[in-house]
C-alpha cells in the first residue's frame, strides 16, 4: 500500500518534470474541415524540428495533463487569451528544447550510466526528490531503510507490474535532466580566456579617455526636408539585412470594432431591476438560498474580516446591524446589493489537519462520510491521526505531514473548510463535504481574535441588451456590406468608424490591441485569407463587433526590403541626414587644424568629455556611441577623426589624453570574472542558436 501511494502520489511530479514548467496550456481549437490534409497530407503535424516532426496527437495530451494539474493548483477553471498564449508558447519552446538537445547529446555521446544513475537514487548525495520521496518528515534525512526496501520490492516485480513504469516514468526525467547538465557542462568546458582577453577587458574598463568632440545632432535636420527614394531604402537594408530574419510567418491587417457595450438605457434597466430585489432581499429569512436563485455569481456566505469585502461594503457593514441591506450599487462589471446577515468576533487564524477522502474511491459520498466518521471515532479512542493521514489521505501533500496544513487566515481555504474551521473551538473534529471529497478536520488551535462579518451579496452583470447589441452589429454589417476593393479606410471615415492596425500577428496570437479575445480572428487571417481580402463575415470579439481586411503577409525567412520598409524608415531618415551632416563635417574639417575651427565652420561648438572607458562607452548628457568611442580610443592625442555617424548625430572626434591603468597583477581573477560573463551568455543563448540551426518549422496556427 505505501508503495502505491508513494507512486500514485509522485505523479504530480513526474508530469511536470517532464514538461519542465507547471504553468502549461494548450486550448485547442477546431480542425478547419475533419479529414482535411495539412502539410501534405499529414494532418498530425504540429511542426519540424531538425528533421523531426513534432505530433499534435501526443502533444495535446501531453499539456492537457499538465493544465489540468494547473487549474486544480490553482484554483482557476479558465485561462485568460493573454495567459493561453503565454503558456502555449512555453509548451512550444519545451517541446522544441527536448527535441534539440536530445539530438545534439546524441551527436557527442552524452551518457548518463548506470552507477551514475544508482547514485543519484542511494548514493552520498542523492536526488532532492529521492530525498523528499523517502525521507523522514521529522529530520528531512534520507530514510535510507525505507528506500531499499522500496528498490528491493521493484527489484522482485514482475515484468509486467505498473509499478516499474510509473517508476522508470519517475526517473526518466531526472536522468534526462542530469544529462543535460553534463551537456552544458561540456559546452562550458569548452570556453576559454586567455591572458591576452583578460589583459583587454581590464584595459576597457580602467584606461580613461579625456577627448573634445562637435556633434551635429540628427533632429537639426526636420524630418519634412527629407525626401527618401527607393535607393536610400535598399542601401540601408543591404547594409543590415541580417536583422531581418523572420522567424516565423506573420501577418498584418486593419480592422474597425463597433462597441456593443452596455448603454446608458441599459445600465439604469439592470439598476432597476436590483433594486425591485432589495425589499424582498430584506425581508428574506433565507439568505443563502435567495443568493442562489437570485444572484449571478451565486457566492458562498462566509465570516470575512476587514478589508476581505468589496471597499464600498467595508466601509458600512462593520458599523451595521444584521439585516441592513446596502445598494443598489455598482462594483466592477455588475450591480449589486449586500445584506448583513451576522457579525461577531472569531479567530485571525486557525492551525489544523485534515484527512480528505475521495468518494469516487470510497464508493460513493456516503460511505465516504461513513468512513471519515469511522476514521474519526478510532483517532478520539486513541489512534494517531497521522497514521490515518498518511495511509488514506488524497491529500499527498499534507499526508506526509500527518495531515498538517499549518496555520491559515481567512479566506485561504474553501468556504466550507473555513467555516468548519474558524467557527469550531480548538480540539473539535468537523467532517464537511466539497468539490474534492470529504473532509476530516481537526482544529488544533486558533489565534487572534477580531470582528468578522457575514455578508450576502446579489449580483446581476452589466450586459448589453437585445436591442444595443443588435444596433451595434447592424452597423457592423452595413459597414461590411460597403466594402470593395481599397476602400477600406475610406468607408471607416464615412462610417465615423476608427481604423486599427494590427501589425505583424504570430499565428498562435490571442489578443490584439483592445481585442482579448480575437483568436477566431487570427485563425481567419492565417487560414482563409489571401493579402487584400476582407472577412467574410462580422466578428463578435467580446462586446465588440469586428471588421478586418488583410494587408500584409511576411513568410518566414529573410524579409525583403518591401516588407520592412515601414519598419526601418526612421533609420532611413537617420542616416540620410548622417549623409547631408557628414558632408557638413568634413567640408569643415577640410585645412582646419583644430576641432575649435571644425566647430566655427560647421556651425557647432566644442564640448569636453572625461573620465570616459572603452567597457562603458556613453558620452555624458547622450546615450550609447559605441562607434563614437571606439573612434576615440583608435586615434593619438591631438588628432582630428573624420566624421562619425553615431547613435544621435554626426560626431568629429579629438583625443586629449589617455590615463593607462596600473599594470594587471591578477591576471586568474580577470579570467574567472570574463569567464563567468561568457558562461552567462551562454546558457542564455546556447537554445536560441541550436534552434536557429535546428530549421524549426511551426504550424500551431492550423491546430490551435
Amino acid at each position: 500500500m505505501g508503495i502505491m501511494s508513494f507512486l500514485r502520489e509522485r505523479m504530480g511530479t513526474i508530469l511536470v518534470v517532464i514538461i519542465g514548467v507547471a504553468l502549461f496550456a494548450f486550448i485547442a481549437g477546431e480542425v478547419i474541415t475533419y479529414g482535411r490534409s495539412f502539410m501534405n497530407g499529414d494532418a498530425n503535424t504540429l511542426g519540424e524540428v531538425a528533421g523531426e516532426k513534432v505530433a499534435y496527437t501526443g502533444y495535446l495530451d501531453r499539456v492537457k495533463q499538465s493544465t489540468e494539474m494547473f487549474m486544480q493548483q490553482s484554483g482557476q477553471t479558465s485561462l485568460t487569451p493573454q495567459i493561453t498564449e503565454y503558456v502555449q508558447e512555453n509548451a512550444w519552446n519545451q517541446t522544441l528544447s527536448e527535441i534539440i538537445l536530445k539530438k545534439e547529446m546524441d551527436k557527442v555521446g552524452v551518457a548518463v550510466g548506470d552507477d551514475e544513475v544508482k547514485s543519484m537514487i542511494s548514493g552520498p548525495n542523492p536526488d532532492p526528490q529521492i530525498v523528499q520521496s523517502f525521507g523522514d518528515p521529522k529530520t528531512g534525512q534520507l530514510d535510507r531503510n525505507r528506500l531499499n526496501a522500496f528498490l528491493r520490492e521493484l527489484q522482485n516485480a514482475k515484468s509486467n507490474d505498473p509499478r516499474l513504469e510509473q517508476w522508470a516514468g519517475f526517473m526518466g526525467p531526472k536522468i534526462q535532466s542530469r544529462r543535460i547538465e553534463k551537456y552544458i557542462a561540456l559546452v562550458h568546458n569548452g570556453l576559454y580566456v586567455n591572458s591576452l582577453e583578460a589583459q583587454d577587458a581590464y584595459q576597457a574598463k580602467n584606461k580613461l579617455a579625456k577627448f573634445d568632440y562637435v556633434e551635429l545632432p540628427y533632429s537639426s535636420i526636420a524630418d519634412n526636408k527629407i525626401t527618401l527614394t527607393n535607393d536610400d531604402y535598399q542601401k540601408y537594408y543591404d547594409e543590415h539585412k541580417s536583422l531581418f530574419k523572420n522567424p516565423s510567418e506573420v501577418r498584418s491587417f486593419q480592422y474597425v470594432s463597433i462597441n456593443a457595450a452596455p448603454s446608458k438605457e441599459d445600465s439604469v434597466a439592470i439598476k432597476d431591476q436590483v433594486n425591485k430585489l432589495a425589499a424582498d432581499f430584506k425581508a428574506s429569512t433565507n439568505d443563502s438560498l435567495f443568493v442562489q436563485i437570485n444572484s449571478e455569481s451565486k457566492a458562498p456566505l462566509v465570516y470575512q474580516r476587514k478589508g476581505q469585502l468589496d471597499p464600498q461594503l467595508d466601509s458600512v457593514m462593520f458599523n451595521a446591524a444584521p439585516g441592513f441591506v446596502y445598494g443598489p450599487f455598482v462594483s466592477g462589471n455588475s450591480v449589486k446589493i449586500a445584506k448583513l446577515v451576522d457579525s461577531r468576533v472569531g479567530p485571525d487564524s486557525v492551525s489544523a489537519r485534515h484527512i480528505l477522502i475521495n468518494p469516487a474511491t470510497a464508493g460513493g459520498v456516503d460511505k465516504a462520510l461513513a468512513k471519515a466518521d469511522s476514521i474519526k471515532k478510532l483517532i478520539i479512542a486513541g489512534r494517531p491521526f497521522a497514521e490515518f493521514a498518511k495511509n488514506f489521505s488524497e491529500d499527498k501533500g499534507s499526508a506526509e505531514k500527518g495531515g498538517d496544513l499549518g496555520t491559515f487566515g481567512r479566506g485561504a481555504m474553501l468556504p466550507v473548510f473555513e467555516e468548519a474551521a474558524f467557527n469550531g473551538k480548538a480540539g473539535d473534529y468537523k467532517i464537511v463535504t466539497s468539490q474534492y471529497g470529504v473532509h476530516l478536520i481537526n482544529i488544533l488551535s486558533q489565534k487572534g481574535a477580531s470582528k468578522v462579518v457575514k455578508v450576502a451579496v446579489v449580483d446581476k452583470p452589466l450586459q448589453a441588451s437585445n436591442k444595443t447589441q443588435s444596433a451595434a452589429y447592424a452597423k457592423a454589417q452595413a459597414f461590411l456590406g460597403d466594402l470593395s476593393g481599397d476602400n477600406f479606410a475610406e468607408q471607416a471615415k464615412k462610417a465615423g468608424l476608427t481604423v486599427k492596425n494590427a501589425a505583424d500577428v504570430n499565428g498562435t496570437a490571442s489578443a490584439l490591441p483592445g481585442l482579448d479575445n480575437a483568436r477566431e480572428l487570427v485563425k481567419w487571417a492565417f487560414n482563409k485569407a489571401d493579402k487584400g481580402d476582407v472577412v467574410d463575415q462580422v466578428y463578435t470579439l467580446g462586446d465588440q463587433y469586428v471588421v478586418a481586411r488583410l494587408t500584409q503577409i511576411k513568410k518566414a525567412g529573410t524579409l525583403s526590403v518591401d516588407d520592412v520598409k515601414d519598419q526601418i524608415k526612421p533609420e532611413v531618415l537617420m542616416m540620410v541626414k548622417g549623409k547631408q551632416l557628414s558632408e557638413k563635417l568634413q567640408s569643415a574639417l577640410n585645412g582646419a587644424s583644430t576641432l575649435q575651427q571644425v566647430a566655427q565652420k560647421a556651425g557647432g561648438k566644442v564640448v569636453p568629455a572625461e573620465n570616459i572607458v572603452f567597457a562603458n562607452p556613453v558620452i555624458p548628457g547622450l546615450s550609447l556611441e559605441y562607434k563614437v568611442i571606439g573612434t576615440v580610443f583608435g586615434l593619438q592625442p591631438k588628432k582630428l577623426s573624420k566624421p562619425v555617424e553615431g547613435a544621435n548625430g554626426v560626431y568629429v572626434v579629438s583625443p586629449e589624453s589617455f590615463i593607462n591603468p596600473a599594470a594587471l597583477t591578477n591576471t586568474v581573477r580577470e579570467k574567472q570574472q570574463l569567464s563567468q560573463s561568457m558562461m552567462q551568455q551562454v546558457d542564455n543563448r546556447l537554445f536560441d542558436a541550436l534552434k536557429d540551426k535546428a530549421n524549426v518549422k511551426d504550424y500551431r496556427y492550423k491546430f490551435l
